[in-house]
């Protein structure tokens, strides 16, 4: 049996569903909020998978999640990605493109040989799921792709957020011996702000705001489709959000309000969290020595990175090592700011997000053709 096939047959009525979500719904806010609190890296998501995923395992029966807050939370992830793309100048992404790229690069392969290993060694896990769930960077949007490409977003999200996890963790502690200066790099991670947020935007959404922020939510995904693209309810809101950019005032602000952003989140959560279930959990605690494995060899991989950048753009180890962390963004920016970093760090994380956003939608196309060059030999 595949694992993202059901345990239960029966579908709760909908009123179960209601009644469900009136004690799912504030269990996860108040989760969220407390992790905030605490420093936990993605708290609004995690918040809200282990809400969901344990009133599924509670019931036995899979949380179903309304088909507008699917589309809603894809938009707003979405035009979150997109926001640094905008707000960055072109001589920046140009002077890093080249390095970015090769860093993505490197990035990349180690995530689809690592996915590809998983694969092989584990029936269950797709050649899709086991590369989404190892590539570094938009843990938030991964799980969505996931959804989409048909793989078992459940254990992608478990093995994304792992690596959030570690890696925000070890970041200050690593960092702290190579920042400029000894500065004090102890602090804990921001508390909120999800992986894509670059930087304190201003907070001033006005209406002619939250009117442009519902056209992309109502017409990111159709154009997705009508231009065909892989996992058109990211892209294309994505693609959409960019072009209306152009041609917008440059001083009207895109960034979602607050709220909006805490519910894509949670949207994001809900939909990983309602959908587990025995089979997926049995799985998981096999994958788990090799998840990890992976995760610290990223990390070694990505150190290896940083050194070499280090003489390739003449900066130091403690810029390269944040330009080249394999995600945890928000922690990233928090400890390139107080370390007084350049303007590498972010430049390079917004080529890689980007790239790694572009190759992860074409990936059956991809997989297509390295495993059928693989039969072939």
């Amino acid at each position: 049996m595949n694992v993202q096939e059901r345990d239960s047959a029966s579908e709760p009525s909908p009123k179960t569903i209601a009644l469900r979500w009136s004690l799912v719904a504030p269990i996860s806010v108040a989760l969220g909020w407390t992790f905030s609190i605490w420093g936990v890296p993605a708290a609004w998501i995690l918040g809200a998978i282990v809400s969901a995923g344990a009133c599924a395992l509670i019931t036995g029966q899979d949380l179903p999640l309304a088909k507008g807050v699917h589309i809603f939370g894809r938009s707003i992830i979405a035009i979150l990605a997109s926001i640094p793309l905008i707000t960055s100048s072109g001589r920046e992404l140009l002077q890093y493109l080249v390095p970015g790229l090769v860093i993505s690069f490197f990035t990349v392969a180690v995530g689809v040989i690592g996915g590809l290993l998983l694969s092989r060694s584990r029936r269950e896990i797709s050649p899709e799921t086991g590369v989404l769930s190892m590539l570094a960077g938009g843990a938030s949007v991964m799980p969505i792709l996931a959804r989409e490409l048909g793989a078992d977003f459940r254990y992608v999200a478990l093995s994304q957020y792992l690596r959030l996890l570690v890696v925000s963790m070890t970041l200050p502690l690593v960092t702290h011996f190579f920042v400029p200066g000894g500065s004090d790099l102890g602090a804990p991670p921001p508390h909120w702000l999800e992986v894509f947020q670059l930087s304190e935007f201003g907070t001033s959404t006005n209406l002619w705001s939250l009117v442009v922020i519902f056209v992309i939510i109502l017409c990111g995904e159709p154009l997705g489709r009508l231009l065909h693209f892989p996992a058109p309810a990211v892209l294309g809101p994505l693609l959409f959000t960019v072009l209306l950019s152009f041609i917008l005032p440059q001083d009207l602000n895109l960034e979602p309000p607050t709220l909006f952003k805490i519910v894509a989140f949670m949207s994001i959560g809900w939909m990983c969290g309602g959908a587990l279930n025995m089979t997926a959990l049995k799985l998981f605690s096999k994958q788990l020595p090799a998840t990890f494995l992976f995760i610290f060899a990223l990390l070694a991989v990505c150190a290896g990175a940083a050194g070499l950048l280090t003489f390739w753009l003449d900066i130091s180890f403690f810029e390269a090592y944040l330009a080249t962390s394999p995600g945890a963004l928000e922690t990233v920016l928090a400890l390139s700011s107080e370390g007084e970093a350049g303007p590498v760090v972010v430049t390079l994380q917004i080529i890689r997000l980007l790239a790694i956003l572009t190759i992860a939608g074409f990936l059956p196309k991809i997989l297509r053709i390295i495993l059928g060059k693989g039969k072939t030999q």
